[in-house]
């Protein structure tokens, strides 16, 4: 009976295969939409965590001040040699502590500028940040010490200063300060927040303290945790230490604040997990606005064929056979919806991901469900034309023009 039911309502779409066709549309743009939203949103997510992780591993950031809603400090004192000291002597369970200090400048080599972030800094600052070079060296314990002018670039810089040449042992000028090009980062391009990672020079902290700066200010630590280590207590840790050091009585708020990469980037995850879910569920509304069109489309052509429907209960069809033809046939058309809606969502969400730069993260569950619900929506769109349909009186049906 089920076999008969499936060729009958194979029968009645293709008679009107263009109204079949724009009756499904709505599953169609539904599960299409459902599918595209969630992979690009999934490819988002990973990329915005695989950028954050980019900045480190296992990394913990320290700054001067607090910062947020209300909160924001200028005035409070940056850290020191002394802090890094300490930091560096007193805590456990860390691979590095690297002390930061920045200042955008122009750099020169021959006729080629660029305005870049100068960074000053010790070979901690590798480890913290999970950074190789691919070319040159770290800086020698004599150039941290005594702040030779020596520097190791970034791609952005190296590209557009020298091209393709290799700029290793070549002299740039840094604002007024000749410097020797001794080593050249490997990339790691745009991050999660729409910078170039790569635009950055990278100078001892004492060349850069005494004829960058003129001052023996550190505006950021870097402390990158082991592997193994509780990055929650290693901030406890930091924390403490630095109150001590910085004479903040109890009960006082930090003068200073300290970021857990971890915890940034379970934040930036849960925020885009969130986004995600809302773009799906808006998509979704358009497979209930599919299933009304089915609906619709099925009343209409129950009203068409009632004269059908009565010569079959007439020459002795049961209710429960003329039932299941145009449910079947209501769930063959949402079927048909949401194959057609798969491939679309699928091709769409191949194509906006790659124009975004964002991977291509399929969802076996999300396309799995679409393809349920689009069932789903036929049998409860389809029950109440089907029912109709059953319940005409053979007699009127026959009498039906």
């Amino acid at each position: 009976m089920l076999w008969e039911a499936v060729r009958l309502a194979t029968q009645a779409i293709r008679r009107n295969a263009l109204r079949s066709f724009l009756t499904v549309l709505g599953i169609v743009i539904g599960v299409g939409a459902v599918i595209a939203m969630v992979t690009i949103g999934n490819g988002a997510t990973v990329k915005v965590s695989a950028d954050l992780a980019k900045l480190g591993s296992n990394l913990l950031f320290i700054r001067p001040g607090q910062f947020g809603p209300g909160r924001a400090s200028s005035d409070a004192k940056p850290f020191n040699a002394r802090d890094i000291a300490a930091l560096r002597t007193e805590l456990r369970r860390v691979q590095a502590v690297a002390p930061v200090a920045q200042k955008s400048v122009t750099a020169i080599y021959g006729s080629e500028s660029r305005n870049t972030i100068l960074t000053g800094t010790d070979n901690g600052y590798f480890v913290a940040r999970d950074w190789r070079l691919t070319a040159g060296r770290q800086f020698l314990d004599g150039e941290v010490r005594g702040g030779r002018a020596a520097c190791i670039l970034g791609q952005t810089v190296r590209e557009e200063l020298f091209g393709r040449d290799d700029p290793i042992g070549r002299q740039i000028r840094v604002g007024k300060v000749s410097c020797e090009v001794i080593g050249l980062l490997a990339g790691k391009g745009q991050s999660s927040f729409g910078t170039d990672q790569d635009d950055l020079i990278l100078t001892p902290l004492r060349m850069f303290q005494r004829r960058i700066a003129g001052n023996a200010d550190i505006s950021t630590i870097y402390v990158s945790a082991a592997d193994d280590a509780d990055t929650a207590k290693v901030q406890a840790d930091i924390e403490r230490l630095l109150r001590e050091r910085r004479g903040i009585a109890a009960g006082k708020e930090d003068d200073f604040s300290v970021r857990d990469m971890k915890q940034i980037i379970e934040t930036q995850t849960a925020a885009t997990g969130v986004l995600t879910g809302l773009l799906g569920a808006v998509a979704g509304v358009s497979l209930l606005v599919g299933g009304i069109g089915i609906m619709n489309i099925m009343l209409v052509s129950v009203t068409e064929r009632t004269r059908e429907i009565g010569i079959r209960l007439a020459i002795g069809a049961l209710e429960s056979q003329v039932l299941l033809q145009f449910l079947v046939e209501a769930v063959m058309l949402s079927l048909f919806g949401g194959v057609i809606g798969i491939a679309l969502g699928l091709g769409l969400a191949g194509l906006v991901t790659r124009a975004l730069g964002v991977p291509f993260t399929l969802d076996t569950t999300i396309v799995v469900v679409a393809f349920a619900f689009s069932a789903l929506v036929g049998v409860v769109f389809g029950y109440f034309p089907a029912r109709r349909a059953a319940r005409l009186d053979p007699i009127e049906a026959l009498r039906h023009e």
